[in-house]
This record gives C-alpha cells, sequence and structure tokens, in this order.
C-alpha cells in the first residue's frame, strides 16, 4: 500500500515539513487585525506555504516583511507571486537555524505565523529568548497546546503555563476546525494571541528556579514530597502541608514562597 501524496499548485506537500496550509481567508483576516501595523513595524512570518498569509499582509502597512521559509519550492513560487514588492525579503532557511540576534536592530517585530506543529515549543522558546525585539503576535498552533499554555490550575497545567505566562500576556483567539486547512490535519488548531510583558517580577536564580519547576512538575499527579524526594533541597523548611499537595494545585505566587524558603 502506497502513501497518497498531496500536492498544491502542482507543488508536493512534504510531511516532514509539517505542511498543512491555510485556506480559509477569515482567519488570516483574524490574525492581521489582532496586531497593529503600520511603517515602523518589521513582521516575521514562518512558512509562507502558497502565500496567502504573505499577500494578506502585504496589503496592510509594514516597514518589512521577513519571511523564513524551508521549502524552496514554495520559497520560489511565492517570490514569483509577490517578489516585486520590496518589502519582502524571503529568507530559505529553517527558522530556528537563523540569527535572530541580527534582527534586534530592525524591531519593534511583530510575527505572524502558522507554524508547523513539530517546531511549536522551540518556536516560542526562541521568541521568549528575544522577546525584547517583539512587539506582539499572531501565532496558529494545536488546539491541545494553545490550552495547556494558557491553563492556570488542574490537567494539562505545568511548567509549559507557568514559563510563558510569566514572559507573555497571552490571549486564546480564533479556534480553527481542520476543514480550514489543505492537507487537513487530525486536530483542531487555534490562533494564539502573545504580547511580552514590560515588568516582570525579580526571580532569584532564575535559570535555576525553571530547573526547580520542571522538576515540581516531573510526575504532575505526585505530590510535591515525591517529586522533591531526590533532590538536595532540604525539605524540613517547607510547611508540611504543602509537600502534601500537587505542583499543578499551586499558583505561580505559592511556587515562588517555595522556591524563597528552600533558598
Amino acid at each position: 500500500m502506497t502513501n497518497k501524496r498531496s500536492y498544491r499548485q502542482g507543488i508536493e506537500l512534504k510531511k516532514k515539513y509539517g505542511q498543512h496550509f491555510l485556506k480559509d481567508r477569515f482567519f488570516v483576516d483574524q490574525m492581521i487585525n489582532a496586531v497593529h501595523l503600520d511603517d515602523t513595524i518589521s513582521v516575521m512570518e514562518i512558512g509562507c506555504g502558497e502565500g496567502i498569509l504573505t499577500g494578506a499582509i502585504l496589503q496592510k502597512p509594514c516597514k518589512q516583511l521577513k519571511v523564513f521559509e524551508i521549502d524552496e519550492q514554495w520559497a520560489s513560487y511565492v517570490a514569483k507571486l509577490y517578489g516585486k514588492n520590496s518589502r519582502l525579503n524571503i529568507v530559505l532557511d529553517n527558522v530556528l537555524d537563523a540569527h535572530w540576534d541580527m534582527l534586534h536592530d530592525q524591531a519593534p517585530w511583530v510575527m505572524l505565523a502558522n507554524l508547523p506543529y513539530q517546531i511549536t515549543f522551540p518556536i516560542l522558546h526562541r521568541i521568549q529568548q528575544h522577546r525584547a525585539m517583539f512587539r506582539e503576535g499572531v501565532i496558529m498552533i494545536q488546539e491541545e497546546v494553545a490550552q495547556k499554555i494558557v491553563k492556570t490550575t488542574g490537567r494539562d497545567y505545568g511548567y509549559s503555563s507557568l514559563f510563558f505566562q510569566h514572559y507573555f500576556e497571552l490571549k486564546l483567539l480564533d479556534k480553527i476546525s481542520p476543514g480550514a486547512f489543505f492537507p487537513p490535519p487530525q486536530v483542531y488548531s487555534r490562533l494564539l494571541y502573545f504580547k511580552p510583558r514590560q515588568i516582570l517580577p525579580i526571580i532569584a536564580r532564575e535559570e535555576e528556579f525553571w530547573k526547580f519547576i520542571k522538576l515540581c512538575f516531573h510526575q504532575p499527579r505526585r505530590t510535591l514530597r515525591n517529586n522533591l524526594a531526590q533532590s538536595h533541597f532540604d525539605l524540613t523548611r517547607l510547611d508540611q502541608l504543602i509537600l502534601l499537595k500537587r505542583a499543578q494545585q499551586l499558583s505561580m505566587q505559592d511556587l515562588l514562597a517555595i522556591w524563597i524558603t528552600l533558598n
């Protein structure tokens, strides 16, 4: 039995790149309408596909549109469509291999992107590392992942929820059915708005703190006592009732207080 191949505009879609192209213009407009664009704003798009979002962005004011596209065939296709627009710069490269440091002097940036599901978290971490250059953005990601990121308690609330909520204001926008894409994925998608927080609480030994958070949520259904049992922390310094709780029952403020007590 052979795998059925999908084609768009006569070009084969490549599963290794997670290519599911948005075809519903309504959601393209929703993405663009959620952000502010003017002649001072640089826009970053990740994966242009057949250019439905690219073309819509170029109809709006912006200083430039930089598109990272890993697939040479689609980069060439979109260049033929919109290459005469001097604001468009298509970079044939894996965005995760690109040197984002070089983009800071072209800030502020707005990101508008339909992300391949398999690189969602690497991209989010890259945005976090370079958040100073971003004004805001809207990304399209898997519904399950979007819900996990905005959770504040209970099941699926964990390290990713705390980490990204600490650095960004987040808002769920439209939920998108598989039929809005070609080929349709097997799951629903979600538009997620983000804006870097301008003022962040100071966390002592911040890098170690996030490692501690990962440890607290290592096995989410286990208590803090069990998850921290093999750590170097002196658990006798904590209220024993706290140790009987699961990390999923604790807020960022609760976990910060525990961190301060243990250090």
